[in-house]
């Protein structure tokens, strides 16, 4: 059955990280799965890929100028 298959993605070790686009797709379609409700192992899964997610964000780079007083 097509609809209850994991779209997850199992990465070797050393394997090159996901876009956060890719995870973001994961994520639409494990809501679209789940009918809006996710079951316990569903929320599991939204929770890793959330985590996932966030690291692949790229961050901006804050540089404070200690030269400069404030």
């Amino acid at each position: 059955m097509i609809h209850g298959m994991s779209t997850t993605h199992r990465r070797a070790p050393g394997a090159t990280q996901r876009s956060a686009a890719e995870v973001n797709e994961e994520i639409r379609a494990l809501w679209l799965r789940a009918g809006g409700t996710l079951s316990g192992e569903q929320r599991r899964e939204y929770q890793r890929l959330v985590l996932e997610w966030a690291s692949a964000t790229p961050r901006p780079h804050w540089h404070a100028d200690s030269s400069k007083a404030a």
